[in-house]
């Protein structure tokens, strides 16, 4: 295992961390972990290096956090830094820091956690944690011992990023999805790089894009990795790019087979900043703008063309649906279409025309809003 810098801290992190929100589960229930499989993948992965392990309140149903209490005894709480998060979204009034505090150190069986997060801070939860004096109940809990370090996970525009950073000096760390096709999204590049000169740790999230960047790609996607001077498996290259970005202090992998936690263990020991060479990295970039090409729907999100009169959400259903066919990934498109609301689905469109005359794409929305229905719904069938 190879270790890196984080932040200001005189502490090494694996390049690898253990994300625990995608564990093992019985028959498809996110809730029923595999406890005895997925015990093994965690203590294998601390026997070969990795030194931080993150979950949150709401991972697996709330039992992510009960599960890592027995996986972590016989001594391998002592070996790692434990991170988990404030479940932003609940709180709701300044006592609930303390609430959920205590509740997930009783449910971790532990008395601290290292990394403590705001999760998945937004501009609207960043203007709650300043309503609600959470920063000061905060910086209560490091004084008292139970919590050791204060950081966020994000999930907004850089400007809200920024603002976070500078609107409280006593982060230790953040945590930012971030992987080859997100380089500009929410915190994105410039986020990473402003956080680092800031003396932030940077824990990254998604690097395989939730496995899209994995799994069985389109075929063009394969021709372009088989040209590769060096030989790996598309998980990989996605988890070499981030790594090969100095200010990445760590990279978290949600690994749900013992396989993935075997692999991504090899894949950090062969990692480092600045590894890749320009060749290596022009590849990837075809590999991103393959991807890009494979997208059907040139929907911007500019959301001119909303409100739908119908409440059709069409910009979530044309990012569903672009996903579902840039990473012939469908089982998580039919997940995510079934999370939308039914009035905010394709099949509600009364073809009035009223987007297509504000959009400036001249996308021909109906006919697409068809056909993504077509596609999502008879996959929520199979």
């Amino acid at each position: 295992m190879l270790y890196r810098k984080f932040g200001k801290l005189d502490w090494k992190p694996s390049a690898l961390g253990f994300g625990a929100m995608r564990l093992p589960t019985i028959e498809g229930d996110s809730a029923q972990i595999d406890e005895p499989l997925a015990t093994r993948m965690v203590r294998y992965a601390i026997d070969h290096g990795v030194n931080y392990v993150d979950t949150a309140y709401p991972y697996h149903s709330g039992n992510s956090e009960r599960f890592l209490s027995r996986a972590l005894q016989d001594g391998y709480r002592e070996r790692v830094k434990l991170a988990t998060k404030l479940p932003m979204w609940q709180v709701e009034a300044t006592e609930d820091f303390d609430r959920y505090l205590d509740e997930q150190l009783e449910k971790l069986q532990t008395d601290h956690i290292d990394f403590y997060l705001f999760h998945g801070l937004r501009k609207e939860r960043w203007d709650a944690v300043r309503k609600l004096n959470i920063l000061e109940e905060a910086e209560a809990a490091v004084a008292d011992g139970r919590v050791r370090h204060l950081g966020f996970s994000f999930h907004d525009e850089f400007e809200v990023f920024k603002d976070i950073i500078d609107g409280y000096d006593g982060w230790t760390m953040c945590q930012i999805q971030y992987n080859y096709m997100d380089e500009e999204h929410q915190a994105g590049t410039e986020g990473l790089k402003y956080a680092a000169e800031k003396g932030l740790a940077v824990v990254v999230m998604e690097p395989i894009r939730g496995g899209r960047l994995s799994g069985s790609p389109p075929q063009a996607i394969l021709d372009l990795w088989a040209t590769a001077p060096t030989e790996r498996s598309p998980a990989e290259w996605a988890l070499q790019w981030v790594w090969n970005h100095p200010e990445v202090s760590l990279v978290l992998s949600g690994m749900s087979t013992m396989a993935h936690v075997e692999e991504n263990v090899r894949s950090a020991g062969r990692s480092g900043p600045d590894m890749l060479s320009q060749e290596e990295l022009e590849l990837i970039g075809r590999v991103r703008d393959t991807y890009r090409d494979l997208c059907p729907v040139p929907c911007t999100k500019c959301e001119y063309c909303l409100p739908c009169p119908s409440g059709v959400n069409i910009p979530r259903i044309f990012e569903i649906f672009n996903e579902a066919m840039m990473y012939n990934e469908m089982r998580s498109a039919r997940r995510m279409y079934n999370w939308l609301k039914e009035e905010e689905r394709a099949d509600q469109c009364e073809e009035c025309g009223q987007c297509m005359e504000l959009c400036p794409q001249n996308i021909p929305i109906s006919d697409w809003l068809k056909k993504a229905d077509e596609l999502l719904a008879e996959a929520a069938a199979a």
